[in-house]
């Protein structure tokens, strides 16, 4: 399916420009040109570039297409019993098989970008699949929004991930090796699991256990960075965070409540990438149906349950304080966990300004610049301004008043790129429950 890049102007646009201080600016006009956003004027002087087509929002918001920065691509959300997955992956590394994965990704890629979502950061995946997608996207074989990809993972054994989208590494220098390969693949960033997750604790009350070593960690922390990589790590435990940023990660992925020893190593770490300040993504949307849910609906234990309520009280908590103290926030959904689908980022938005206690206008700020700022991509998307790419997302109600407005995309595109030929594969039944979820109180 190809995307239509005609240059476009839209026309009687109120825009939200993704900046801290937003406010709507209405009648205005975006022309689009090359990818880019070339003019931004009102629009009743605005004219439309030559050889292109004009866009009429009749007053509708026009904002920065939204970063998600935390997704599996495999999976989509529908909640089902993993089984022995990593004997799945096994029988699909071959031709086949893998033709097979990649269409899955692929899939989930144009679901994102469908619902509002022009870049991602892939959060790990099984064969290398998030890297194909992502290239042939580039090579523009297929529409899909931009992917920060990280291939698969690096675990320990016994780890979060094992088998699935993870290596498995027993010592520093095969931790080294594995970052050095997966950076020959074509990786954009390093994903390590630190700690283990709701669905391998063993004990209620013992969610995030520390599985991977401090040395090797550090191992892989050092070689990426040597290689200009970025770091991202699953933690889900205080003990957790302590050594992941102690070892030189650069984003904590869920996160944990801090002790004084963890705000001094966001804020003062010395091992961290250089001009990449450490950061904590917050990932609601996977940990609530645990709390909210009963677990045959989750297909969890009660075991899990417990320990879902610890991770999602851990990681509202950890948000709360890296705000306080200045440290940066990110947003991802983790989507491919039960009940979190591949279109469901603004959920993720929602229940941060819910749940956190940000305004609106902070949500979708975070939402689109200040995850493109975190992603190393500040000045290229998440805001909409002149020269920037034109990663852009249309809806007819204003989200500063109710985010539940990006739920319903009139138009999207991505790098000039207008994607509105792709649907978004929605799951009604699951719908409804998040929906009764969404609609309960905070406490």
């Amino acid at each position: 399916m190809a995307a239509d890049t005609r240059p476009t102007l839209f026309v009687n646009a109120t825009i939200l420009d993704g900046t801290k201080d937003m406010q709507p600016q209405r009648n205005m006009a975006v022309a689009v040109e090359n990818g880019k956003i070339s003019r931004i004027e009102p629009a009743a002087i605005a004219q439309v570039p030559q050889g292109g087509r004009t866009i009429d929002l009749g007053g509708a918001y026009l904002m920065p297409g939204l970063v998600n920065m935390h997704v599996h691509f495999c999976g989509s959300g529908k909640p089902v019993s993993s089984g022995d997955a990593g004997a799945l992956m096994k029988k699909l590394d071959n031709p086949i098989g893998r033709a097979i994965l990649h269409r899955i990704i692929r899939g989930s890629a144009q679901n994102q970008l469908a619902s509002g979502v022009t870049t991602v950061r892939g959060a790990g995946d099984p064969l290398y699949g998030d890297i194909a997608v992502r290239n042939a996207i580039e090579a523009g074989k297929c529409v899909g929004p931009r992917i920060v990809a990280p291939g698969t993972g690096v675990t320990v054994p016994g780890g979060h991930g094992a088998g699935l989208f993870a290596q498995v590494a027993q010592a520093p220098e095969q931790a080294a090796d594995m970052v050095r390969d997966i950076y020959a693949h074509g990786a954009d960033v390093i994903k390590l699991f630190v700690t283990g997750g709701v669905f391998d604790a063993e004990k209620p009350g013992e969610p995030g256990v520390l599985r991977m070593s401090p040395e090797i960690a550090s191992a892989a922390c050092a070689v990426a960075h040597e290689l200009g990589m970025p770091v991202m790590a699953h933690v889900e435990s205080t003990e957790g965070v302590q050594v992941a940023l102690a070892a030189g990660v650069d984003t904590i992925e869920h996160g944990a409540p801090m002790t004084p020893e963890i705000l001094d190593l966001y804020q003062n770490g010395t091992v961290q990438l250089s001009g990449r300040p450490a950061s904590v993504t917050c990932t609601i949307s996977p940990a609530l149906p645990f709390v909210m849910l009963d677990p045959e609906k989750t297909h969890s234990t009660e075991v899990q349950k417990t320990n879902g309520d610890i991770v999602c009280g851990g990681i509202i908590k950890s948000a709360r304080e890296a705000l306080d103290a200045g440290i940066p926030v990110g947003l991802g959904t983790d989507s491919s966990c039960p009940y979190v689908t591949q279109y469901d980022m603004w959920r993720e938005v929602a229940y941060f300004a819910k749940y956190v206690g940000v305004s609106n206008a902070f949500a979708l700020h975070t939402a689109t610049q200040v995850n493109a700022q975190l992603l190393g991509l500040g000045d290229t998307t998440g805001v909409v301004a002149v020269g920037y790419d034109a990663d852009l997302l249309a809806v007819a109600g204003n989200p500063l008043e109710d985010l539940a407005a990006l739920r319903q995309p009139l138009h999207v595109m991505a790098r000039g790129r207008l994607a509105d030929r792709l649907k978004v594969k929605r799951y009604p039944e699951l719908d409804a429950e998040l929906d009764e979820i969404m609609a309960r109180p905070a406490e």
